[in-house]
């Protein structure tokens, strides 16, 4: 699920989807695990925007443990990118730190998973990427798989033949 028109591509409007939206259509149980990433698209945008579309989707997350409790809903923070001088100027990792505190802030007191993506772009000797590279994309996977696999059936790598790790 992706807040898409706030990207620069045109996007027929049929095509548009909200993420609270969606939470709304699911049924949701405990065969269902929604992960939520939502910070890089609304960086340039004022804090009123985001937590308007923040307190949506939190809505959406309530109503969703509501009706389906058993439901694993996952948020992915911010992450740290690698930084020009024009984007440290402009729309540095300060904003993007912003961005991550209203983010936790919003979802705290819910009964969602956090992917620290901050903290493990932070601790990773790779350079920072507004994209992460494998091994830390490989981290969130297993952060992520960590919730929803038990350890008998934990080979996140069976899943995930695309990384070779």
């Amino acid at each position: 699920m992706f807040d898409s028109y706030l990207t620069l591509q045109d996007i027929p409007v049929s095509e548009l989807r909200y993420i609270a939206n969606e939470l709304d259509g699911l049924v949701g149980g405990a065969n269902t695990v929604v992960v939520i990433g939502i910070w890089s698209h609304f960086s340039t945008f004022p804090h009123q925007v985001y937590i308007r579309r923040l307190l949506s989707i939190r809505g959406a997350v309530e109503r969703l443990l509501d009706r389906a409790p058993d439901t694993l809903v996952v948020i992915r923070t911010a992450n740290l990118k690698e930084l020009t001088l024009y984007e440290t100027l402009t729309n540095s990792d300060w904003y993007s730190m912003q961005r991550d505190k209203l983010l936790r802030a919003m979802f705290r007191g819910l009964d969602v998973r956090l992917v620290d993506a901050w903290e493990m772009g932070l601790a990773h000797e790779l350079p920072h990427s507004l994209h992460p590279q494998p091994p830390i994309i490989k981290n969130m996977i297993d952060v992520l798989l960590s919730y929803i696999c038990t350890p008998a059936t934990k080979r996140w790598f069976d899943l995930f033949p695309m990384f070779p790790f």
